[in-house]
């Protein structure tokens, strides 16, 4: 399988449909995330699906029965990945999964921009901590996986094991800029740490032929690193 998860974010739906053309070929699945969702809402789905399978990032958080409504109408999109919040609570995941039975549900740990510091300002233990207490959480529930920092992969999967999938953001080729990223790795690093699918954006899609850039590292990966699974 390819783990390579290209970020499509933008709000121009002609740049969306002409990124995923490009990266499309050399993409696992094509990110589409709350900007262009929210600019465009299915037509965004619809727009990357014709090239590759696409990976719904839209971050559910609310009481089950609204995220459960939610996940069963972004199911009928034919995604093949969703994401919800695993801090909303196991019953929140619960009914994520139940509402979309044909749909790896994840969910999100501990978002990469927050480093301990921050955690600690709103209350929340170190992610070291935190990560794996919501990753059990949310497997217990349901979960068809998880996203994760690379930073916290190792200690995921020990406290997980070695079978569950981990989707894994903050990737940043060597060589390029952290952006708004806290908690960031190299791809053979994320890899080498146990990640199955690995979410990268601008250092493909800023870049002057994202095609290119989208080639190479995905000739990158299929280099390095162990098999994702689907």
């Amino acid at each position: 399988m390819n783990p390579l998860i290209v970020a499509l974010d933008t709000a121009d739906l002609g740049r969306l449909s002409d990124l995923a053309g490009a990266v499309g070929p050399s993409a696992g699945h094509l990110k589409v995330g709350l900007q262009a969702f929210g600019a465009h809402g299915p037509a965004a789905v619809e727009a990357a699906a014709a090239h590759a399978p696409v990976f719904c990032d839209l971050k559910l958080h609310d009481i089950p029965t609204t995220v459960a409504g939610a996940a069963a109408a972004i199911a009928g999109l034919g995604v093949g990945m969703l994401t919800v919040h695993a801090s909303g609570g196991p019953d929140m995941v619960a009914a994520a999964v139940r509402a979309a039975p044909r749909v790896r549900v994840l969910a999100v740990t501990v978002l990469t921009s927050l480093d301990d510091r921050a955690l600690a300002r709103v209350g929340q233990p170190a992610a070291g901590l935190q990560v794996p207490r919501l990753a059990r959480l949310a497997l217990d529930a349901g979960a068809g996986g998880l996203v994760c920092a690379p930073t916290d992969v190792a200690a995921v999967r020990s406290a997980v094991g070695p079978d569950v999938v981990l989707v894994v953001p903050g990737v940043r080729p060597a060589g390029t800029g952290a952006d708004d990223q806290a908690r960031v790795a190299t791809p053979a690093e994320a890899l080498r740490a146990g990640a199955d699918h690995l979410v990268v954006g601008r250092p493909v899609t800023a870049a002057a032929d994202p095609g290119a850039a989208a080639r190479a590292l995905a000739a990158e990966l299929g280099a390095s690193g162990r098999p994702a699974r689907a």
